[in-house]
């Protein structure tokens, strides 16, 4: 099978397309002929060589959609049409970035729907990721407002396309005008054009500050998104878009609103996902939550995918596609 191998860490164009033995699943694993991708920002970050426990040669990817070729413990049939994500893709062993991508039973999910492999392809980590950080670490609820700061990338528009659907007053950031009617057209109300302390203007828009906060950027402008709650809000960290692990000198006392709750969200130790996934696609399907698709890419052009990515050029997903 042909796949795309990072044999050392390093820019872009490390990737290389190899030819590799097509993977043999054993039992509890599930063979996916692959027909699509979403890209990550992690999957540069772990290219890049930021990724401690990463083990080089390694074929990346966190996710991806495509049909089964083979379940040896008979958990789906093959043909079945699924989506896979995360539980070590791309990291503890091989991802998606191939023809063949094996997975373990327990992270792929059979999805029905009609929706071509490209649309299909941008739902799965973003929207997942958006809706378990609103619902389950947010706890979000109509007529509340919420910050998402991050606003282009691809999770912050699957959030505002959800929490508008939701009935949420939605302000998202940016750090470029030209993309501010981006964010509009997906949902949100009010744009903050975001130069790293933006907590007064948002409060002068939500006096008091915002019932919710959905820290994209990460560590980077996490103190200012707390400054941003209001008394009693939440914040809650998914990303880190700014490319920032840790913060210097954190001093919670200081750094942490009195009554402000700080938390995380990530995909990977969310349950029910397989069911949350079919919902979400539902929606997408049904035109209740618009997706953002940025560009589409073939496997053979996946160091200019990730280039596209690491330029932060993209408004939306950037999808791969391997065979459809």
């Amino acid at each position: 099978m042909k796949a795309a191998v990072v044999s050392a860490p390093g820019g872009p164009e490390v990737l290389e397309l190899l030819e590799l033995p097509r993977p043999e699943p054993k039992p509890g694993w599930i063979l996916i002929k692959v027909k699509a991708f979403g890209l990550n920002r992690g999957e540069v970050l772990t290219r890049r060589g930021h990724s401690p426990t990463v083990k080089f040669p390694r074929v990346l990817g966190i996710e991806c959609v495509g049909i089964v070729a083979a379940a040896p413990g008979g958990e789906l049939a093959p043909g079945t049409k699924v989506a896979a994500v995360v539980g070590g893709m791309g990291r503890a062993f091989d991802g998606s970035y191939a023809e063949y991508a094996c997975v373990p039973a327990a992270n792929v999910y059979p999805v029905t729907t009609e929706l071509d492999w490209v649309r299909f392809a941008a739902i799965p980590e973003s929207f997942l990721t958006a809706a378990g950080s609103l619902e389950d670490a947010l706890e979000v609820k109509p007529g509340q407002s919420l910050l998402i700061r991050g606003g282009t990338a691809s999770v912050g528009l699957a959030a505002a396309a959800i929490a508008a659907s939701a009935g949420l007053k939605v302000l998202a950031t940016t750090r470029q005008k030209a993309r501010v009617q981006a964010l509009i057209d997906n949902g949100a109300n009010s744009v903050v054009i975001d130069d790293g302390a933006i907590a007064e203007r948002v409060r002068a828009l939500v006096t008091g500050g915002v019932d919710c906060v959905l820290e994209l950027v990460g560590t980077a402008t996490l103190r200012d998104s707390l400054r941003c709650a209001r008394r009693g809000g939440t914040v809650c960290m998914t990303g880190l878009l700014g490319e920032r692990w840790t913060m210097p000198e954190f001093a919670p006392m200081e750094a942490i609103p009195s009554t402000v709750k700080l938390t995380i969200f990530s995909s990977s130790a969310s349950a029910g996902q397989g069911a949350r996934l079919q919902r979400l696609v539902d929606a997408v399907a049904a035109g209740t939550y618009r997706l953002s698709i940025d560009r589409v890419f073939s496997l053979d052009e996946i160091a200019a995918a990730h280039r596209w990515m690491e330029e932060s050029r993209a408004v939306g997903k950037i999808v791969v596609t391997v065979d459809v």
